[in-house]
């Protein structure tokens, strides 16, 4: 029998703020600006990191969400939308969220770029209802 402790729950509330879902947002009207935010994003990255320029190339596919905005007091969220490239071409569109609780303060923005290095790795994202990333607990 596993005994609760304090740090143990916060652990979990913790990893609940590393859950995200993603969820294909095609529909929407923002196609092009979610386009133009990509293209501006992945120059910035190959332009300050060159080895992702190859790196891009060898790979199946690349999820690039161009803004990921985090805030919070106590209780936390984050919200970003991008899109899912094969090749040059932006095949379907994409939309992050998550929620956190426990010790945090603040806020931040940021880019995240995913990369697939496999066919099977895109075809399993691609084929799967949604997104989690998440850590461990004891």
């Amino acid at each position: 029998m596993t005994q609760t402790t304090r740090r143990n729950f916060s652990l979990g509330l913790l990893a609940l703020g590393g859950t995200a879902a993603c969820s294909n947002a095609m529909g929407s009207n923002k196609a092009p600006q979610i386009d133009a935010a990509v293209e501006s994003t992945l120059q910035v990255m190959f332009d300050s990191y060159p080895g992702t320029q190859q790196l891009a190339e060898n790979a199946s596919g690349m999820l690039v969400m161009p803004l990921i905005t985090e805030a919070g007091f106590g209780l936390g969220g984050s919200f970003g939308r991008g899109a899912l490239r094969v090749g040059d071409s932006n095949v379907d569109y994409y939309s992050a969220a998550g929620a956190s609780a426990g010790l945090q303060l603040g806020a931040q923005q940021y880019s995240h770029v995913l990369f697939f290095m496999t066919d099977d790795a895109l075809a399993g994202f691609r084929a799967s209802p949604g997104w989690v990333a998440g850590a461990n607990v004891e």
